[in-house]
């Protein structure tokens, strides 16, 4: 049985965590000043050991400080561990800009950049290393039958059956379904192995046994008035309660509520770049990305501008019309990948494979998505980001808000250069729908280190677009 061990766990996480953050440091320290690799010369000037170590407090309370707020001390099952090491990477980047800016704001020009890379590198490394050990070392256990938790469901309906398949196909998370109670279904009923054995009353007699880690409440809608009294017998016996909701395909998967003066409002979806603070992280990131970006590749944009302009003539940006945050148009910028036709034309589809419009020089910088780096001026400019969901013209707009459901919800977020759904192939000719559930999954799930992790994918995996002619 599982009570409250989870407290007594996230206790030695914050401990061992703490532990990593000062362990990477004086490792990073070594590998700059003292390991054979050191590229310090002889009679160098660098700051004393001891001045370097002064900071080591500092920087396992801040990282702590970070890991918290990262979400990396919530309960791990029915958890994705690529989600963990996205949120360890999100907290290690956070923690480098926070030290780089400390440094730059106090003058501390002789503290090593090179060395907070390399703490960078060693503390995600090990920070990732331990976590995946936890994780195989509670796989282990709960496939030996220790470390369970045992769960009884209340009521029968389209979530207990959700709630049970997901169960089944996790066995790693240790959950243990017994049985279900329900007044309707007749007792022996089984799905998938878990029997209904008797009615919501007997509940009075199991609850005092206090055998149980949770008690999950599946009712259908039609039975939600009884929920008070379900989830107050329940409160008595101490058993964790939750509850399971029969309208999923309402909620996101990640809802949450507002307290109005003690009165619990539940927001169908959960944005978190409506939070000012995550907006403006985002917001830096996405100037100092393209800034950057802008530099690094001027060369390719001038050898890809006197490619265009070769290739036929007309301008060598191509200047749309598309739709942003809020519903508003701007202008995207693309390389002109085809020869110039009226703006009638230019309405009447999406490019097909061998259409004739497109250009040699077009069909490569297509294919590769080179077309695509001018978009780095509009994320400059704030009317894209550089991770977010693909934007789509006025006339496709309307008609997929009719068609698609939430289709719209897209657009509560600024457009990026790449995407959730892009990344994972939704890109071109393909399904509308699927690509916005994946738009949707993005801006409900939405980190910093989901969109550091997104744009990883488009740099090794994503350029190169199939679907694209």
């Amino acid at each position: 049985m599982i009570k409250d061990n989870q407290k007594y766990f996230n206790g030695l996480h914050v401990v061992i965590d703490g532990a990593l953050v000062a362990i990477s440091y004086i490792t990073a320290w070594w590998l700059k000043f003292e390991s054979p690799f050191s590229n310090v010369k002889e009679g160098e000037y660098h700051l004393d050991m001891q001045t370097y170590f002064r900071a080591i407090p500092f920087l396992v309370v801040g990282y702590l400080i970070l890991y918290s707020l990262c979400k990396l001390y919530t309960p791990k099952r029915g958890t994705d561990p690529a989600g963990e090491i996205a949120h360890i990477i999100e907290a290690n980047t956070l923690g480098i800009v926070i030290t780089t800016s400390v440094l730059f704001v106090i003058w501390q020009q002789h503290f090593s950049r090179s060395m907070i890379f390399l703490f960078f590198v060693v503390n995600t490394l090990l920070t990732t290393l331990f976590r995946g050990l936890v994780r195989y070392v509670l796989k282990v256990m709960r496939r030996s039958g220790h470390n369970m938790k045992h769960v009884l469901l209340v009521g029968y309906s389209r979530a207990t059956e959700q709630y049970i398949d997901r169960i089944k196909m996790n066995p790693q998370w240790g959950y243990v379904v017994h049985a279900i109670l329900d007044d309707e279904v007749p007792r022996g009923s089984l799905y998938k192995g878990v029997k209904v054995v008797g009615t919501i009353g007997n509940l009075e007699y199991i609850l005092p046994e206090n055998k149980l880690d949770e008690i999950a409440i599946a009712l259908p809608l039609k039975q939600y008035d009884r929920l008070g009294s379900i989830v107050s017998l329940c409160e008595k016996s101490g058993v964790h309660t939750k509850f399971i909701p029969d309208y999923s395909e309402v909620f996101s998967s990640r809802p949450y509520t507002e307290d109005l003066m003690g009165l619990p409002v539940i927001n169908i979806r959960n944005v978190p770049l409506t939070n000012t603070l995550n907006r403006i992280l985002k917001r830096t990131v996405d100037f100092l990305g393209s800034f950057v970006g802008i530099i690094l590749i001027s060369p390719l944009l001038l050898i890809l501008a006197v490619a265009v302009k070769l290739s036929s003539p007309g301008p060598i940006i191509f200047k749309q019309q598309r739709i942003g945050l809020h519903n508003k148009p701007f202008q995207m910028y693309k390389f002109r990948s085809m020869r110039m036709q009226s703006p009638e034309d230019e309405k009447k589809g999406w490019t097909t494979k061998g259409d004739p419009r497109v250009t040699k020089v077009g069909a490569f910088i297509r294919k590769t998505s080179l077309d695509e780096l001018p978009q780095l001026f509009n994320v400059l400019k704030g009317d894209m980001s550089l991770v977010g969901p693909r934007p789509e013209r006025p006339q496709y707009v309307d008609k997929f808000k009719e068609e698609i459901p939430r289709y719209m919800v897209k657009h509560q977020v600024r457009p990026g250069m790449t995407g959730w759904a892009q990344v994972n192939g939704y890109r071109g000719d393909t399904s509308i729908k699927k690509r916005i559930e994946y738009d949707i999954y993005y801006i409900e799930n939405w980190t910093l280190g989901f969109d550091i992790r997104i744009l990883f994918r488009t740099i090794f995996h994503g350029f190169v677009n199939k679907n694209a002619y």
